[in-house]
């Protein structure tokens, strides 16, 4: 038992000793609840259903978190063929305690099988429609839907019930009888059972105590033989004797027109009855069909979609391979600068371990060559003054490795950048010239240029003046180019 206020285990003493609540009160409305519970159980055990429910309610009034209770409510609405009740019971029970709640495994016991699900929702429907039919004074249509239910769901308490009142009304008081002691047979002491069985008790004693009343008569004795005749014995005329006679063949055409009629009528009836029957069997029937084939259409459409993200997937894939094996085709053909750029499109989502493993060495060996014609072209396009290309050769190199030549390749991009007049982006460059290598005389003139391009930076541009000013300082690192600190071609010291 857990404190209110603070959760912690209570003792037995009437305070927490964690938060000092009083919990006299809430101790008495736990016992109650329980002892409600034991109450319910019993009852349960005894086939009283009904008392059961009223006392696990009570019990879940006073504690709604009395698990025990909630679930045992639930298996007696299920015994009771309360299904839906039931369902929505364990529900709540699962919501307040998810770990080690038996309401869990009697919820994927229903939910795992589809023909029972099937079988409670077919029950439903024949219920409200034997409710419908009740409403509409067709108890004979009712009564077909009722048996269709109890086939369905035995249990159900409340079907047996509908049905025997149904009997009842057109005085198939045996029938009714049968019917409510299945239901008892399930529910032991259900209050509205046993009115109903005391209806019937009472309808059959009437029954019983009628008799038919037998007219007077007057009786003597003629010689040896016994004369009996009514107490109002009045001979007939010969006119009386046609009357009596015409009145006689009146009231026999009477008579049968009036047995004859209500068979006639009561034949028709039934035809009717048997074909609205027919046809609600053939509706029901079809409307079974329909939602079969509605689940076939839906997955039908599943596997469509399916199979055509499996199709946009393949394509993806095959593309991919088709753009490895193209900057592979450009390398072999050392067209090196179209497979560096090819290589770079591929998309390797999609590629197996090994698929992976042969693109991870082809990208490196492209790479490698890809960064050194890069770069050699840039640098060489830049030796010529030609700018331009030497600044979309060397931002491709930038953009693989910015540490390309012991940052040979950021300087010169920078430096291209300004000449063309881009002084915004060559300070980027500059800038990061100053981050990765301070203490060089390569960041000692970008901090120059960074320095003048921020005093410049609300101008409408760059002029050949305003480049002047770094470029009569000393030109870096005239004693030892970056590209001669690497050991590689001599190539002209980088520009002032």
């Amino acid at each position: 038992m857990e404190c209110y206020n603070c959760g912690a285990e209570l003792a037995a003493s009437g305070t927490c000793k964690q938060c000092g609540a009083d919990v006299k009160i809430y101790k008495k409305i736990l016992m109650a609840s329980n002892s409600l519970y034991n109450e319910g159980l019993e009852q349960a055990n005894n086939r009283d259903l009904s008392g059961a429910v009223e006392s696990l309610k009570k019990s879940l009034q006073l504690n709604k978190m009395n698990i025990e209770a909630r679930n045992l409510l639930g298996l007696v609405y299920f015994e009771m063929g309360e299904t839906v009740a039931a369902l929505s019971e364990w529900v709540i029970s699962k919501n307040y305690q998810s770990r080690g709640n038996a309401a869990g495994r009697y919820l994927s016991e229903i939910q795992s099988n589809p023909a029972r699900l099937e079988s409670v929702s077919q029950t439903i429907k024949k219920y409200n429609q034997a409710l419908i039919y009740c409403r509409q004074d067709s108890r004979d249509l009712a009564i077909i839907q009722l048996k269709k239910v109890l086939s369905l769901n035995p249990n159900l308490v409340r079907g047996h019930q509908l049905l025997a009142l149904l009997y009842m009304q057109e005085g198939k008081y045996e029938l009714a009888g049968k019917a409510l002691h299945n239901a008892a047979k399930i529910d032991e002491n259900n209050a509205t059972t046993r009115r109903y069985l005391r209806e019937i008790k009472q309808q059959a004693k009437e029954a019983g105590s009628k008799k038919q009343k037998k007219d007077d008569v007057i009786s003597y004795q003629s010689g040896n033989d016994t004369v009996i005749m009514p107490t109002q014995f009045k001979d007939n005329s010969a006119w009386q004797t046609i009357l009596n006679i015409v009145i006689g063949v009146a009231l026999g055409i009477a008579i049968t027109m009036f047995l004859l009629l209500p068979n006639i009528r009561q034949q028709s009836k039934s035809e009717s009855n048997e074909a609205l029957k027919s046809a609600n069997d053939t509706i029901s029937t079809k409307e079974q069909t329909i939602a079969s084939l509605e689940n076939q259409v839906e997955d039908l459409t599943k596997q469509v979609e399916e199979a055509e993200e499996s199709a946009t997937g393949a394509e993806t894939k095959f593309a991919s391979y088709e753009q490895l094996l193209s900057a592979y085709a450009s390398f072999t053909a050392d067209e090196v600068e179209a497979a560096g750029e090819e290589i770079a499109k591929v998309d390797t989502t999609d590629f197996s371990p090994g698929v992976k493993a042969i693109y991870d060495d082809i990208n490196g060996k492209i790479n490698e060559k890809y960064l050194v014609v890069m770069y050699d072209e840039g640098y060489k396009a830049y030796s010529q003054a030609d700018y331009e290309t030497a600044a979309e050769k060397l931002a491709k190199v930038v953009e693989q490795d910015e540490d390309y030549q012991s940052g040979n390749a950021l300087y010169y991009l920078a430096q291209s950048y300004r000449r063309i007049d881009k002084m915004d982006q060559a300070v980027i460059y500059y800038q990061k010239v100053l981050e990765k290598y301070p203490g060089t005389e390569r960041a000692r003139v970008a901090k120059s240029y960074v320095q003048t391009g921020e005093s410049n930076s609300g101008g409408t541009g760059w002029t050949q003046g305003q480049q002047q000013a770094p470029d009569q300082q000393q030109a870096p690192d005239q004693q030892a180019a970056p590209d001669q600190q690497q050991g590689q071609d001599q190539q002209p010291a980088p520009e002032g």
